[in-house]
């Protein structure tokens, strides 16, 4: 059963250089129960997608259409006052910092009991008691509650930034880069416990990464975006393994592969486009080494085949030789991307 259902949301920036385009086609699906990845470079607009389905965006920015449905009811017709009061409730947000997140001269567990009383509705003896759950459930000692958050290492914060965004028992949680700034130590545990905690409860998970491995350590399904679009979504196994945008198959071709130990690493030249006038055709067209002339003029549709495996791009129906000639470094030097 779909709970969460995008289609084609656009966001705006009104900035000093010109309104910003910063997400142009977000369409995307969430299952209940599952986990989806949302990929891509810095500065893709992914976070600006998650936020968006939060309705929590900054006050230079415009929804300028699309749908948000979200349990059947799309969000964006609706009054913001419906939106805001699922916040919590139905859908919660682990930020990307949880240092910032939680308040300095606040203990933690009094920030967890606040969210408890002033959303959930809950007294203070039973909000004290949930926040002692909610503490054991992501593997803290609830008696570590009256501490504040500069007490706590940056793996602990992070747990309890889940802990507080499962506090109300939400239908969907939007994790934003959630181990960025941890190590690699740290970041296998937060993400085993994100998973566990989904598993046991069932809750659906929406998680924004730059790292393809955590995508495929943790997701049941990936959405790649790139320049504001989305540009290929389907099955982890199936994108990763068999991709059917270049974009998606340079990215893959940028982290390591212990399959591959001691192979080159390919790395994407160049950079995206400028947002205030993004190109008319397709937006990876000039970082591209297998773009033609139709790539440049027109801008390929998000076409779903029948496996429901999705990509945008003109070539898809060659994505299997594009794919193997992709694996060659060689392809991906300047002077390969800008012969095509």
């Amino acid at each position: 059963m779909t709970l969460l259902s995008v289609r084609n949301l656009a966001v705006d920036y009104a900035t000093k250089g010109g309104t910003l385009h910063a997400v142009s086609r977000g369409t995307l699906e969430v299952g209940a129960g599952e986990v989806v990845g949302l990929v891509g470079e810095s500065g893709c607009g992914k976070t600006t997608l998650a936020r968006a389905l939060t309705g929590v965006v900054p006050r230079n920015a415009t929804f300028k259409g699309g749908e948000v449905v979200f349990e059947g009811k799309d969000l964006l017709a609706g009054p913001p006052a419906a939106w805001k009061d699922l916040l919590w409730r139905r859908i919660s947000f682990v930020p990307q910092s949880s240092m910032n997140a939680l308040d300095p001269v606040y203990r933690v567990g009094t920030q967890m009991e606040e969210v408890l009383r002033l959303r959930g509705g809950l007294g203070r003896e039973a909000a004290r008691n949930r926040t002692a759950e909610l503490f054991g459930l992501v593997g803290l000692d609830a008696k570590r509650s009256v501490e504040y958050p500069h007490q706590f290492s940056g793996g602990m914060r992070q747990r309890a930034a889940i802990a507080m965004a499962l506090a109300l028992e939400p239908s969907l949680v939007i994790a934003d880069e959630p181990v960025t700034a941890l190590d690699v130590i740290v970041q296998r545990q937060v993400l085993d416990t994100l998973r566990d905690l989904q598993s046991r409860l069932g809750v659906s998970v929406l998680l924004v990464t730059h790292d393809i491995s955590v995508v495929a350590y943790v997701c049941d399904r990936v959405v790649v975006m790139y320049a504001g679009e989305v540009v290929e979504s389907g099955k982890v196994g199936d994108v990763l393994a068999a991709p059917r945008h270049p974009y998606t198959m340079g990215l893959t071709n940028a982290f390591p592969d212990l399959e591959r130990a001691g192979g080159t690493l390919a790395p994407i030249m160049g950079a995206p486009p400028d947002l205030r006038s993004p190109p008319t055709g397709c937006r990876f067209a000039e970082r591209c080494p297998f773009a033609v002339a139709r790539c440049r003029s027109e801008s390929p549709p998000l076409t779903v085949a029948a496996d429901g495996h999705a990509s945008a791009c003109w070539r898809s129906d060659e994505a299997a030789a594009l794919a193997e000639t992709a694996r060659d470094p060689a392809t991906w030097t300047p002077t390969s991307a800008s012969a095509a």
